[in-house]
């Protein structure tokens, strides 16, 4: 992963390439604090949403879930269907499909944060979608980890 996690800026160049490699057109990636994701960088998201989800407690919305389930989690269409896991205010970000997974230790043991791409279009991801956005978000945990 050739991406300096303690530089804001080149973590959002780094996630706005990821979004253009999933054809996304917002990300954001959090980093666990005991039961909370803490937003350590975003692409895409409007600035009135923002202190929604500077920090997120595990289990609510879709990065939530994904850190208390440990897998990824995925809406086809978040404006139509909430299903329970997005906030209601997430339909105001305009994305219909949308994908988070979990950011683990090396040895999956810990959540280290969540890693989550947009489309504005409805989308099935694929399970080779799935597995690439996981095996990013591997590399975050490992950098995390050794850092």
């Amino acid at each position: 992963m050739n991406v300096d996690l303690a530089n804001s800026e080149s973590v959002r160049i780094w996630l706005a390439g990821v979004l253009e490699s999933f054809a996304c057109q917002t990300g954001t990636l959090h980093k666990a604090d005991g039961e909370w994701l803490d937003l350590v960088v975003q692409v895409g998201v409007p600035e009135f949403l923002l202190p929604k989800i500077a920090r997120i407690p595990f289990g609510k919305g879709i990065a939530g879930v994904a850190a208390e389930r440990r897998e990824p989690v995925e809406l086809c269409n978040l404006q139509q269907d909430l299903g329970g896991v997005a906030r209601p205010d997430a339909r105001e970000t305009k994305v219909s499909g949308s994908l988070a997974v979990p950011v683990l230790s090396p040895d999956g043991a810990v959540v280290l944060g969540t890693l989550g791409v947009g489309m504005q279009d409805p989308h099935d991801f694929t399970e080779e979608e799935k597995s690439r956005l996981s095996a990013i978000a591997s590399d975050i945990g490992k950098t995390w980890a050794a850092g």
